[in-house]
């Protein structure tokens, strides 16, 4: 081969494999790089924030759990600890560090290995937020370059930014808010110098170090972030021995099985409603990603005097059911609920085979300790509740069910809410409605009504004989305070009609289908707990009724409004105001002697509602008003086919006594601010129960001034 062929070939092959190279980098790292749209809208996955009325955190949407703060409130201590343990030079340099990549490659090499690496905090960031940890020159490169870009693309403040609100912390924390919950149940602001150092020392090992078996390598850890600090000098000498010296206290409840919350079924609710409802304006976001901020109608301070009230009434409450109730002649219904229990469980369910599918029902069948967990749960009672404000609609505090413990685990967040979406007879708790329809029709609660026994015959031809008659004419209130059902009856087939009670029920604000039979006035139609629970509020605000709300505004993460909640409210004016006020009057009677006299033990203040239970004790209920709250309480099991046995679960002593325990805290507690405890009937007013004034009184003159957005309404 010639000089010249060779020259000619050897050019060749260089130009080859610099078009090789370039093709090569091109496509592993040039092409995989982010684009100038990505890295002015990084995914950063924040979590989305669901806050009460006092603003409480109540849960977080997530796919990485981390919500979004702004640079100035990011804690001093963490920048400068930050900087002191990952990049010293950081406001110094533009994205990646020459001289720490030529020593760290040095190293690498005389080790043989790759043993210490030299990204800055931006380098970091660009791995975060859009490559993976795999150790590779490609990897490194492409961190590298986008490094660059990064530190093109925003200031240095901003990075810090960035990375404070994306970096991993252990314990499924992502972001320096949610890591300060995490480990000390504290915000930003509120981290003192040694926690500052402590969650920056667990950055080298987020798992490792988080873990309470390597608390002492943890503390040694952080120990020498403070001594980067101080050589540093972000730390005074004096205030450098004082944090070496400080214990670290860390929050032991993050630890295990994560807790739900103190309102799962709210929280569930209202992750429901933004994903199924157009209204909130949210087109475009994603409610587990974008770090949005939603604020609802739930008080969190009323949810726990709530959780406290069922937990304590429940105490006694189950052990009395437990020692009434016997599995020994219902071998047939544990059978069904054994299959039942099996037949949703993931393996269950994902095996399509019919003979193995059986064989797994058997096995269930000789398994003592699976049929004591699907008796247990079988016959753990649940509740069902919900206390509303009338004037405004809002939600205050719901409650979806019931635990052993008192505490909700994760499990609780997807299991039934029985404040919203069961539909159970109300029994006689449904009888204001019966009476309001027959006052609009002229009858007064001083009117006479025949009480004996009462017989109907039904279009069937059935003849419809209810039990529970008195003797003889009683006032109409006298009625409704002893709950007695041919009182009902008769009303509702001599002084109204099934088609008006229903008209006014759902003008009230109950959504149901309710069928027109007259056993519709013993509560024989099926309805949920937060429909009848409003419509008792209507009673309360003047004939006024108003659907409930749970959300009121969302918010951004940069705190821009997206969905406001209207000033102008969507009104129904569904009774006469003197009739509202009467039969609040009459209910009044029913705590102060009849058949909830029990809510007095813990409610002293006055108080006006309706007991309610079904003719086979399968529900009880207690739908009561304060001078400012309706609350509803529904008492029963998941299954239908479990029912209470005896006396013990009537509505005055199955829900009343929780709404009474429920309202006892509420109203004696002065942070919550609901002080009215009178309903401020006239003198007149309180020997005599014809309030009936003739005439129509406009919506606009019943509705006192709303509080403006953004404003707690006055309860005074």
């Amino acid at each position: 081969m010639t000089v010249k062929k060779f020259l000619l070939y050897g050019i060749l092959f260089i130009i080859l494999s610099i078009l090789g190279i370039y093709a090569y980098v091109h496509i592993a790292v040039i092409d995989e790089l982010p684009s100038f749209e990505q890295l002015e809208n990084p995914p950063q996955e924040l979590a989305t924030r669901v806050l009460s009325n006092d603003g409480e955190v109540l849960d977080m949407f997530y796919i990485k759990r981390r919500t979004y703060i702004p640079y100035d409130s990011i804690p001093k201590n963490i920048i400068n600890a930050l900087i002191s343990t990952e990049d010293r030079e950081y406001f110094g340099h533009w994205g990646i560090h020459s001289m720490r990549i030529v020593k760290a490659f040095i190293k690498n090499i005389l080790a043989l290995r790759a043993r210490e690496g030299a990204s800055t905090i931006t380098q970091q960031l660009a791995r975060n937020l859009f490559l993976n940890r795999e150790f590779s020159l490609v990897r490194k490169i492409k961190e590298a370059i986008t490094a660059v870009k990064l530190e093109q693309t925003y200031t240095k403040k901003e990075i810090i930014e960035l990375y404070c609100n994306t970096v991993y912390f252990g314990r499924g924390a992502y972001g320096i808010q949610v890591a300060a919950n995490a480990y000390f149940n504290k915000l930003p602001y509120e981290l003192n110098i040694s926690e500052c150092a402590f969650l920056i020392a667990l950055l080298k090992a987020p798992e490792n170090y988080s873990s309470i078996s390597n608390y002492e390598a943890a503390i040694n850890r952080r120990n020498l972030v403070l001594s980067m600090m101080a050589d540093n000098g972000f730390v005074e000498e004096n205030e450098y021995y004082q944090a070496l010296m400080q214990p670290v206290y860390l929050n032991q409840t993050s630890f295990g099985n994560k807790d739900a919350g103190i309102a799962p079924h709210f929280v569930e609710l209202v992750r429901q409603t933004l994903e199924k409802d157009d209204t909130y304006n949210l087109k475009g976001y994603n409610l587990y990603r974008d770090g949005l901020i939603i604020h609802t109608t739930l008080n969190a301070t009323m949810q726990r005097h709530a959780n406290i009230a069922v937990a304590e009434h429940m105490k006694n409450f189950q052990a009395v059911f437990r020692q009434n109730w016997s599995w020994r002649d219902k071998s047939n219904l544990l059978s069904l609920l054994i299959t039942q229990a099996v037949k949703e469980k993931p393996e269950y369910i994902q095996n399509k085979d019919p003979q193995k599918r059986a064989q797994m029902i058997q096995l269930a069948m000789n398994n003592p300790k699976f049929i004591d967990s699907v008796k247990r749960k079988a016959t753990t009672i649940q509740t069902g509740i919900n206390i509303i404000d009338p004037l405004t609609g809002f939600i205050l505090a719901m409650i979806g069910g019931t635990t052993e413990t008192g505490t909700y685990t994760e499990e609780a967040r997807y299991a039934l809410n029985h404040a919203v979406q069961i539909k159970r007879q109300p029994g006689s708790s449904f009888k204001p409605f019966v009476y309001a329809s027959a006052m609009i029709n002229g009858v007064t609660p001083s009117t006479m009504i025949e009480s004996g026994p009462f017989s109907y015959t039904l279009p069937s031809g059935r003849i419809w004989s209810p039990s529970g008659s008195g003797s003889g004419p009683v006032p109409l209130s006298t009625g409704l305070k002893y709950s007695i059902n041919t009182v009902a009856a008769r009303l509702i087939t001599e002084y109204t009609s099934p088609s008006e009670v229903i008209a006014l029920a759902h003008r009230m604000g109950i959504k149901s289908k309710l069928d027109p039979y007259p056993t519709l006035a013993l509560g024989a139609e099926e309805i949920t707990p937060l429909e009848i629970t409003s419509a008792f509020g209507t009673f309360l605000n003047q004939g006024i009724s108003i659907d409930p709300i749970i959300i009121t505004k969302i918010e951004d993460r940069r705190g821009n409004i997206l969905y406001e909640r209207k000033k102008q409210l969507q009104l129904t004016d569904a009774l006469q105001p003197s009739i509202a006020k009467a039969m609040v009057k009459m209910m009044r009677g029913v705590v102060q002697g009849g058949t909830a006299a029990s809510v007095k033990e813990f409610y002293p203040f006055e108080a006006a509602g309706k007991t309610g239970t079904t003719n086979d004790y399968a529900d009880a209920w207690f739908i009561g008003l304060t001078p400012q709250l309706a609350a509803g309480v529904w008492v029963g099991f998941d299954d239908r086919r479990i029912k209470f046995t005896g006396w013990y679960a009537q509505g005055g002593k199955a829900a009343a006594p929780i709404w009474g325990r429920m309202m006892g805290k509420i109203y004696r507690d002065p942070t919550i601010g609901y002080r009215q405890t009178s309903f401020g009937f006239e003198p007149s007013e309180q020997d005599s129960l014809d309030l009936l004034s003739p005439g129509h009184v406009p919506i606009e003159n019943r509705i006192p001034e709303l509080p403006k957005n953004n404003e707690e309404p006055i309860h005074e």
